[in-house]
């Protein structure tokens, strides 16, 4: 059962942010997490009550092979990854029929927990994706046809954790950025364009699970990410370490696996990760040529394995490890407002709890196939409306993503698209 939790922690952090693409929120969701890679969606006019049995299935697709990845959603297409035919395949379908449009192939299959971890980043004509084995790739948008390809080993000497890579790659103004692990190119920033080497910053640790962010906080343009061991900022401009947090016991370092997404809260960071480690916010200053990086708080009680973290104003939503009980929590002070109320048996929404933010709800997906309708609030847990995905009954961990007034679930080798406009 925890080596089950493991390779699902290491599914979720797999997928990185295009900060660089300009997109309209709503329209647009062009990497994991979203525009801000934060699971926060912009969407107005959703559903604020499913019907019995959920809201309408509008369509399904059936041809994107085994995979935990999420989609990206950018104009007409929707893009995913999954292990087709022995190998990993990038894909692309219609996104108004789920009509499968191109598919490319990546690299090997399989890995600890069969199937692919990343969702593919879209910057303009662009669409950029990673294998499970470490295979990093750039393709042309429209056609599927591949313009260059990296791999992590080969390339830079990476080294992953034993759940394979699960990174979702960062796209910042002219770079992709993304993190091999091992000893002297832990993090690369290649040019997005040719894959050509900018700069590495030499860290010293395997890559986690986790999709790194990009801020502007303590006066630098940096980039944060949890590592295997503990979490670091970048500077964009060279790759410098600018700061590092929780390599401790019982904080970050030697857990069995860092997956969460880090958040950004003004100049602060918030990480959590599960295994009974809990999270931990720091404030980031300024200082001489670098930044500080000063311990807030770290509470156990906010541990995290891979559904992720959503911060609304001050409030952060997150599931206790891989319970299937969410919790509300102050993030200022790490209090928690309220959990899950416990059930001695529960049919529906068990298990780890992955979810997004739109329209003054939280989208949950359980672990044992169930979707939930909750409201985002610091009063307690209200659901709005229950429904099972079909066809699932474990390991349904990829993200879900709301965007366009439509809900798209990736289910193993299917993908379903459901109508939660109001209108």
């Amino acid at each position: 059962m925890r080596q089950f939790c493991f390779s699902l922690l290491a599914l979720m952090g797999c997928s990185l942010v295009s900060f660089a693409q300009l997109e309209t929120p709503t329209a647009n969701w062009s990497q994991f997490r979203g525009p801000n890679r934060d699971g926060v969606s912009l969407e107005k006019g959703l559903l604020k009550k499913w019907p019995k049995g959920g809201p309408e299935l509008l369509w399904k697709t059936e041809t994107l092979g085994e995979g935990f990845s999420s989609v990206s959603v950018v104009g007409e297409r929707i893009f995913t990854m999954g292990d087709v035919d022995g190998s990993s395949h990038l894909s692309a379908v219609d996104r108004t029929t789920g009509k499968p449009l191109w598919q490319t192939k990546i690299g090997k299959a399989g890995g600890n927990y069969a199937g692919t971890r990343c969702t593919p980043t879209v910057d303009e004509d662009r669409v950029y994706g990673l294998g499970q084995f470490g295979d990093l790739v750039c393709l042309n948008v429209a056609t599927g046809e591949e313009i260059w390809r990296k791999n992590m080993a080969r390339d830079f000497g990476g080294q992953s954790g034993g759940w394979n890579y699960t990174e979702s790659p960062l796209v910042d103004g002219n770079k992709l950025v993304c993190t091999p692990g091992g000893a002297k190119q832990s993090m690369v920033a290649l040019d997005k364009t040719t894959g050509t080497l900018i700069w590495a910053s030499p860290l010293g640790q395997a890559a986690g699970y986790s999709s790194m962010i990009v801020t502007t906080s303590g006066k630098f343009r940096q980039y944060v990410q949890l590592l295997s061991n503990e979490v670091v900022g970048v500077d964009a401009t060279n790759g410098k370490v600018l700061w590092r947090y929780g390599n401790a016991p019982g904080k970050y370092q030697s857990n069995t696996a860092n997956i969460p997404t880090p958040i950004v809260w003004m100049d602060r960071i918030y990480a959590a990760a599960g295994y009974g480690r809990g999270a931990g916010l720091v404030q980031l200053t300024a200082s001489g040529s670098g930044v500080a990086a000063k311990e807030i708080y770290f509470n156990k009680e906010l541990t995290n394995k891979h559904g992720g973290a959503v911060r609304i104003d001050n409030l952060v939503f997150s599931d206790r490890d891989d319970s299937g009980n969410p919790q509300c929590a102050d993030i200022a002070t790490g209090k928690i407002l309220w959990k899950r109320p416990r059930a001695e048996s529960r049919e529906s929404g068990r298990g780890s709890a992955s979810m997004v933010f739109a329209d003054s709800h939280l989208y949950i997906r359980y672990d044992n196939g169930w979707m939930a309708l909750v409201e985002a609030n610091a009063n307690g847990y209200v659901e709005k409306g229950t429904f099972k995905i079909p066809n699932s009954s474990n390991n349904s961990w990829a993200h879900p993503v709301v965007v366009g007034g439509r809900l798209f679930l990736r289910e193993k080798g299917s993908l379903l698209c459901y109508n939660v406009s109001s209108n």
